[in-house]
């Protein structure tokens, strides 16, 4: 890299510097799949010019895009939340046995406490798992540089590389120094930084198929290959100049990595520490050397005990999860308390973290925001009292009471095949499968043409709010446009169900309760699969919100709670009893309400009304 003479300086987030630095670095192609902690990658990445940037339809696809273009010579980025490296890793993979032609890096965001997921993996053991290599950065700063550097060791080793970020880096901002690169540069409009132009000539696709056509006689001769690879970015690690030693009091050694490196430097700031900016491979000589300068060697590490049993089977005494949690999410607190209860501080340094005083917070559960399209079918689904299988993304939130409505969830795509199972399995209850229509298009597809092909009686629900709602309303192919604003085909959900076999298809309204109760009652007499699509755009989208217009409570409602049961945090208890039942009127937050008008329908005695 070359120095900028002027360089800037900006606080960004862990998500932006990986994009900024991913741009320095003159990535060409950026295929993702939306995941928090790690969407904001592929938004701000977007936003640059000479890019290419894409939502893909799950994250197997996104690798596999970002492969395409690291074999035609052109660096690529794909990144996802950690359970998408799952969905990836037959891509992952099959990337590390080719190798490819231009830089290819994929970015797993892990998500240590589960503040948005249904696992905490450490996914390091994916690297370690395919012979690749690993880098984690520790700040922001970090970020940027690891992204850069992890393109130049990919073409350097002929390898894929995985930088693994936290949440804790995704999503704390800090100083970030902005380079430019030593390509060609163009001036900006703002004059800020030099823009990179990745558009130098693409070399022909490479006609190599002992290295990319991964027959078994062609694999086999891979294996190999990878073996010694890794052997030589192990080797590399030794000098990585972002593995290094900052020697302190030899009483105590710290082996660590990522964001627990600051936690390890705020609590033991005069203790010898070796901060690992690679994970894998581990410099095993630099590690060795580390220990002997120290009397007692620990390891800070968020999750699995990955680089503490990696030093153990070097032989070498060290402690880790018998001091630190295995899991959950490190901050300076946890670390400060688990070594004051191992006695390596004193109980007297225990100092309580200061806080501001905001007095007593109101209570925030997660609900379904007003409006929400999926709050009607959940509402059904809870009268009759029916068996449902739910999915990952907003409408997952269907459980929470008084809906009630979602009694199993487990990952992307397997509701429909869970319930199919389930059938299968002889239960004599008729399962529903709910999943939204980003999810559908994700993994939802294959499960549906399973049930199809074996024949179960699964009625599947799928609730098209026309975005990826979870995550942040981003695009996807039922949408219309593209991740970078350009208009595409809108696929609809009807002529593709009907397409993969499905007789008993009906798009419904989302807001209208009345058809979807009745369309639900028709199809549980039926023996074979149906689809009942629920459509209508996320409430929260700007073409949604000017629609908005608030409902009112008449004097005639006397209480009968059904509209409470929709769960919509629009409708309040009044403190007005009704005078026969001496039950709470409702009332409508007027600032909350968007007009759905499922309160009204659900209300026996007319008593909603618009304002």
């Amino acid at each position: 890299m070359i120095e900028s003479p002027n360089p800037v300086v900006r606080m960004l987030s862990g998500d932006e510097a990986v994009a900024r630095g991913a741009w320095e670095a003159g990535v060409a192609v950026a295929s993702a799949y939306p995941g928090t902690p790690s969407t904001e990658i592929l938004e701000e990445f977007a936003r640059f010019p000479n890019v290419y940037a894409e939502w893909a339809t799950n994250e197997k696809v996104a690798v596999d895009v970002a492969i395409g273009a690291a074999y035609a010579g052109k660096r690529a980025l794909a990144t996802m939340k950690h359970v998408g490296l799952n969905v990836a890793a037959d891509a992952f993979m099959y990337a590390s046995m080719t190798g490819i032609e231009a830089g290819l890096v994929i970015v797993t965001a892990d998500d240590p406490a589960m503040h948005s997921s249904q696992n905490e993996q450490d996914n390091r053991t994916f690297a370690k798992f395919a012979r690749v290599p690993c880098l984690e950065p520790s700040d922001s700063q970090e970020a940027k540089d690891l992204t850069v550097a992890a393109f130049e060791l990919s073409e350097q080793f002929d390898t894929p590389v995985l930088l693994r970020l936290t949440t804790r880096v995704c999503h704390s901002t800090s100083a970030v120094r902005l380079e430019t690169g030593s390509w060609k540069l163009e001036e900006s409009a703002d004059d800020e930084s030099p823009i990179p132009n990745p558009q130098s000539p693409i070399p022909k696709f490479p006609r190599n198929p002992a290295k990319y056509v991964m027959v078994p006689g062609n694999a086999i001769k891979r294996h190999p290959v990878i073996e010694a690879r890794i052997r030589a970015v192990a080797e590399y690690a030794e000098t990585c100049p972002f593995n290094r030693v900052e020697p302190g009091d030899r009483a105590l050694g710290i082996i660590t990595c990522g964001i627990a490196y600051q936690y390890a430097r705020e609590v033991f700031p005069t203790a010898s520490v070796l901060k690992l900016g690679m994970t894998w491979p581990l410099p095993e000589r630099l590690i060795r050397d580390f220990a002997a300068s120290v009397d007692r060697l620990i390891v800070i590490e968020e999750l699995d005990p990955f680089i503490e049993e990696a030093v153990r089977l070097m032989g070498i005494p060290c402690e880790g999860k018998r001091i630190f949690p295995l899991v959950g999410e490190f901050d300076p607190r946890v670390v400060r308390e688990s070594a004051i209860n191992a006695g390596l501080l004193p109980g007297d340094l225990h100092v309580a973290l200061t806080g501001v005083d905001v007095g007593q917070l109101p209570a925030r559960p997660p609900v379904l925001c007003p409006g929400c399209p999926h709050r009607g079918a959940f509402y059904v689904l809870n009268k009759l009292k029916v068996l449902v299988n739910g999915d990952i993304g907003c409408y997952t939130l269907g459980l929470i009471a008084p809906l009630s409505a979602i009694h199993t969830c487990g990952c992307m795509g397997a509701g429909i095949a869970v319930a199919h199972g389930a059938a299968k399995a002889g239960s004599p209850e008729h399962h529903v499968a709910v999943i939204g229509d980003s999810t559908f298009f994700h993994t939802g597809i294959p499960a549906l043409a399973n049930v199809v092909y074996n024949q179960s009686p699964v009625i599947t629900i799928i609730m098209d709010n026309r975005v990826t709602g979870m995550t942040g309303q981003q695009e996807n192919p039922g949408s219309g446009h593209t991740l970078q604003g350009r208009p595409a085909p809108r696929i609809e959900l009807e002529p593709l169900v009907r397409a993969l076999g499905v007789k008993h298809v009906k798009t419904v309204p989302a807001y209208h309760v009345e058809e979807i109760e009745k369309t639900l009652r028709e199809y549980l007499k039926l023996d074979e699969p149906a689809v009942l699509i629920t459509e209508e755009e996320c409430a929260l989208l700007p073409s949604a919100r000017k629609r908005w217009v608030p409902l009112e409570v008449l004097d005639n409602c006397n209480g009968c709670t059904l509209c409470f049961r929709i769960g919509c945090p629009a409708i309040l208890k009044s403190d007005e009893l009704d005078e026969k039942t001496g039950r709470p009127k409702a009332l409508i937050d007027a600032s909350l309400c968007t007009g759905c008008e499922v309160c009204a329908q659900v209300c026996p005695r007319d008593a909603i009304r618009f304002r």
